[in-house]
């Protein structure tokens, strides 16, 4: 398990479902620019930072070619890094061809599957989430599909305008990008990750689980027999602009965005920032 001692005054963040790229350069620019300004008003007290997947709407690594675009953002990173702030990346169902570029130019870890941290003494379970708990069948079967190293091989023989063409128009199709899949809470007994959580729960001791993936904010008890656990979606940055911070507890909040609301109501200033 990996452990995270927090040093006085420092605080952990969490931010997931940029989506970067989506659904154009102009738009994204705009989201860009305000996570840009997060960023830089977590670097006073951040000891960690986790990005929890779909960083970008579409992300792939030739060996000699990454995605045009995003140099603010990246760079924003690389100094956050060199400026002592540790970097985790889990990577997302868009972004899961990643593959060095990030660790070998940034420094962060990059993660392509669930992690557990234990955190100040709290046991955490962190994941994108796609994938994980029953259902979803159909994507699940798309992601062997993405993951097999023949498919890779194949695609990374595109010319890059081609393959990044294509990808684009696929991704951007998908209504997860938008949100309009995620407005509405589905029930405990519905909801994919909720599902798998609490069944985590009959084995292991968990305190948090937090993902990326379902784009709306969400903080639930999962109490169950000794277990008061708490399950967290931290939502995304295209409509919600919402993101996790652990110091003595987990609080979610909202960055420079009227107020939204988060299912179970955790938190009641969702203007608040740090």
């Amino acid at each position: 398990m990996n452990k995270i001692d927090l040093l006085p005054g420092k605080k952990i963040y969490f931010a997931s479902d940029q989506h970067f790229g989506a659904p154009n350069a102009k738009e994204s620019k705009v989201r860009e620019e305000k996570f840009i300004r997060w960023l830089n008003e977590i670097k006073a007290d951040a000891q960690v930072l986790f990005l929890m997947g779909d960083l970008f709407d579409f992300w792939h690594e030739w060996n000699h070619v990454i995605p045009k675009g995003y140099v603010r953002v990246l760079g924003k990173l690389a100094e956050l890094k060199d400026s002592g702030i540790e970097l985790f990346m889990f990577v997302g169902n868009h972004d899961l061809w990643m593959k060095n570029y990030f660790e070998d130019e940034i420094g962060c870890r990059v993660f392509f599957d669930k992690q557990y941290f234990e955190i100040n003494g709290h046991n955490f379970l962190l994941a994108h989430g796609d994938g994980l708990g029953p259902g979803d069948k159909g994507y699940k079967r798309m992601k062997k599909l993405f993951t097999n190293p023949l498919a890779q091989w194949a695609f990374k023989w595109l010319h890059p305008d081609i393959a990044m063409k294509v990808a684009i128009y696929f991704s951007t199709k998908n209504k997860m990008i938008s949100g309009e899949e995620d407005k509405e809470f589905l029930g405990e007994d519905k909801e994919f990750l909720i599902i798998y959580s609490k069944e985590k729960l009959r084995t292991e001791k968990i305190d948090y689980f937090v993902y990326g993936h379902r784009h709306l904010p969400m903080v639930i008890d999962l109490n169950s027999n000794e277990n008061k656990a708490k399950y967290v979606n931290l939502g995304d940055w295209i409509s919600y602009f919402t993101y996790g911070v652990f110091e003595n507890e987990f609080k979610l909040k909202t960055f420079e965005q009227p107020n939204h609301k988060v299912h179970n109501g955790l938190h009641k200033d969702h203007n608040e920032r740090k």
